[in-house]
């Protein structure tokens, strides 16, 4: 196993700033890919019906699922001047940006059925392209840093960023380009106005990313180029994949991901029909959000600290959760105020400030343990796999999630929800079926995949010793290649 000439030094402000900024391109990503928005917008605008919708969504998210793992094994093995992440990433710029408007631009005189095939096409090519850059840039954070607290504040950078740009995007979609002076979420032109933007807006922060953080190239990891069988190849990546902390995360991210997914799915749904929201008021919760991204900063790297990563991002999600089921609940039980009224959004609001700033801090410190079990694994198979650990760690939430928005969808279609409805028309009781349809299998499984991690093992103490098997076992191949005229520079990775 091979590293750079020597550990850089700290990472200065700067490092974090260009690494996080990349995040951005992620958030505008996920606006635009979530269910919360795609459900209506091809039920809703284009007239797909929400069970078609459930279904189409679901099959590429398992499609990106299987793609997400081979690009990582591709970053973590390519070997170009550039290193490893850094072709991939600029690549990626002018792919999402080109494919970016051209799911958002489906022609107005296609029917839905042919609408949809085109759409369910350029969905597929959306979610490769956002891969290319967002496996490699993740699986820098590991390679910037193995300093075990400074991983926590490296990726709270990278959180931040990611909710600043897909609230910030959010608010710019609901109060600009759907606004109801522009003709609602029914307005067609504005998701294409909205295409435009968010490419351009992506494609620039990647740019920025990857050229501020191309300084380090050399300092990064560089293990050596291997010719090995493809059955030597399948049993690294099983060995990589069979790592326990690592298979602890994705056990966590299997049952949230369905959870995730139908909130998803759902969200927009509950806002405008059953809170009876106007258009407008769906980006004063992203202001919350961009608000509660902040917060979320300032509280995840000192939880960590204080509790321990595995500890403080238990807690942290536990709070969160309950505090996202509360105003459901409560208005299922009576006692909320009327629907509509200004204390409904006052509540909705400050439970979105809560959840998200304790949701996000809590996916700060999980993104970090992660991080962590890069050196857990090459500790037992001697090779460093960040892309593929980075990718397996999205894979089963990816998967789960589409199992997720189908179940969204199903829901939908049971309760009668009627296609192309106008807003505030949807019956009071179709929602109120909803809602007791949704909210105990949202919070059961949230609950069960918080409960999960308590079996993560990685902690500082181990974490330090996983660093020193590694330097001693580089030391070693260092001497033996010594020995036999064939000097390497190994190491165990980046300080």
């Amino acid at each position: 196993m091979t590293t750079p000439d020597s550990a850089p030094p700290r990472l200065t402000f700067g490092t974090k700033i260009a690494y996080g900024f990349g995040s951005v391109a992620f958030g505008v990503a996920t606006l635009g890919l979530a269910p919360a928005l795609l459900q209506p917008y091809l039920n809703r605008v284009i007239g797909i019906p929400a069970i078609w919708v459930g279904t189409a969504i679901m099959l590429t998210l398992i499609l990106d699922a299987f793609i997400d793992p081979a690009i990582g094994r591709w970053s973590d093995n390519l070997r170009t001047r550039w290193g490893r992440r850094h072709p991939l990433m600029y690549v990626s710029a002018p792919l999402v940006a080109a494919v970016m408007i051209a799911f958002w631009s489906s022609p107005t005189e296609w029917s839905p059925a042919v609408a949809g095939a085109y759409l369910l096409g350029m969905l597929i090519l959306l979610r490769f392209s956002i891969s290319l850059y967002e496996i490699p840039s993740s699986a820098l954070a590991p390679e910037l840093t193995a300093d075990y607290h400074q991983r926590t504040n490296l990726l709270s950078y990278r959180y931040f960023f990611g909710v600043i740009g897909g609230l910030g995007m959010n608010i710019v979609l609901y109060q600009v380009f759907l606004s109801p002076e522009a003709g609602g979420i029914l307005n067609r032109a504005g998701y294409v106005q909205y295409g435009v933007l968010a490419a351009a807006v992506m494609a620039v922060s990647i740019l920025v990313s990857a050229s501020g953080t191309h300084g380090h190239i050399k300092r990064l990891s560089r293990p050596p180029e291997r010719t090995i069988s493809t059955a030597e190849a399948i049993r690294e990546v099983l060995q990589t994949l069979g790592n326990r902390s690592l298979l602890v995360v994705m056990a966590s991210g299997l049952l949230g991901g369905v959870s995730t997914g139908m909130t998803s799915a759902l969200s927009q749904y509950f806002y405008l029909e059953f809170w009876g929201l106007q258009t407008s008021h769906l980006s004063y919760l992203a202001m919350a959000g961009v608000a509660a991204s902040v917060a979320a900063v300032m509280i995840g790297p000192p939880a960590s600290r204080w509790l321990g990563k595995r500890n403080a991002m238990i807690a942290l999600f536990a709070v969160s959760a309950t505090t996202s089921a509360l105003p459901l609940g409560a208005a299922l039980l009576g006692l909320m105020p009327s629907d509509g009224s200004a204390l409904v959004l006052t509540i909705l609001l400050v439970d979105i400030f809560i959840a998200t700033t304790l949701g996000v801090a809590g996916y700060i410190i999980i993104s970090s343990m992660v991080a962590d079990v890069v050196e857990d694994a090459a500790v037992r198979t001697g090779v460093r796999s960040e892309g593929l650990v980075f990718a397996a760690n999205g894979l089963l939430p990816k998967f789960t999630a589409g199992l997720g928005v189908f179940a969204g969808g199903l829901l939908l279609t049971l309760v009668n929800f009627p296609t192309h409805a106008a807003q505030g028309a949807v019956d009071e009781q179709i929602m109120r079926d909803l809602a007791i349809s949704y909210l105990p299998i949202s919070f059961t499984l949230t609950a069960l995949a918080i409960g999960v991690l308590v079996f993560y093992r990685i902690d500082e103490a181990t974490h330090r010793r996983n660093l020193e098997n590694l330097q001693d076992a580089a030391a070693t191949i260092e001497e033996t290649s010594m020995e036999e005229g064939h000097p390497v520079v190994v190491g165990a990775g980046p300080g």
